[in-house]
């Protein structure tokens, strides 16, 4: 799997760098050996593709299960999301221990890993040990758990050393390379070809961003359609705007 893939693509994705480590995570959590711990952490800015890579993945040959944290979860909030995930038939006046035996009779059972996005919710509420306790509730070396979030999320998680003894690797997401902005232009940009100094352009210009050079692929290719354009290149496209994720300046008025 891994590497071989990033000549996939579909109507609605890109095989990215960080698909490929994403990927390679998972496959790590569920090969390991059955006296190893199951934690991952995938880390990295705001805009980097890292919550695009993880739903794929899960979704691509049901790798794995997906949910999003947010800021209001509880405890019941979040395992719920999960019974939900996992297609688990639960009535709603369960508990939360027996919802929490069911996740993680589900992690043994499946081998499938449990990917929590956006986990600095959960770092906020002081909920990373009852992630943890999902994990121990399984048979040993059976279930799998990663955590994504953002670029601070390691130093975080410091401070639960129950939970940060058991990680068995952190991975950190990758800015958008000159390979990655070909990829998305041929994802945002199907009819016309965009030249790699304008790649490099966007690249440099939105920090790298995976986010941002996707934001400004789309509007170069609607004015590729516009100025009636089968190929663009920098020189071509001058003097148009480049989306850096800068505020609008405040506008004066006489």
């Amino acid at each position: 799997m891994s590497k071989a893939n990033r000549s996939r693509k579909s109507a609605s994705f890109a095989p990215l760098r960080n698909l490929t480590l994403m990927e390679e995570l998972v496959i790590k959590l569920r090969t390991r050996r059955p006296d190893v711990p199951g934690l991952g952490v995938f880390h990295g800015r705001s805009g980097d593709g890292k919550s695009r890579a993880a739903a794929w993945v899960a979704a691509s040959d049901h790798l794995a299960y997906y949910v999003e944290a947010n800021d209001f979860w509880t405890s019941r909030a979040m395992l719920r999301a999960i019974v939900d995930a996992m297609g688990l038939a639960l009535p709603p006046h369960a508990t939360n221990n027996e919802l929490a035996a069911k996740v993680a009779e589900e992690l043994e059972a499946s081998r499938r890993p449990l990917i929590i996005d956006e986990a600095d919710h959960l770092a906020k509420k002081d909920m990373i040990d009852k992630v943890r306790a999902l994990h121990d509730m399984a048979a040993p070396g059976t279930a799998s758990i990663i955590l994504i979030g953002e670029e601070g999320l390691p130093q975080k998680l410091q401070r639960y050393e129950r939970f940060h003894r058991r990680v068995l690797d952190f991975v950190a997401a990758e800015p958008c390379d000159l390979d990655d902005a070909r990829q998305l232009a041929g994802l945002y940009c199907p009819r016309v070809e965009v030249a790699d100094d304008l790649l490099e352009q966007l690249l440099d210009q939105t920090y790298r961003s995976t986010g941002r050079v996707a934001v400004n692929l789309v509007a170069i290719a609607d004015y590729a359609q516009g100025e009636g354009l089968r190929q663009i290149d920098r020189a071509a496209y001058a003097g148009q705007r480049i989306n850096t994720g800068a505020a609008p300046a405040v506008r004066r008025f006489a």
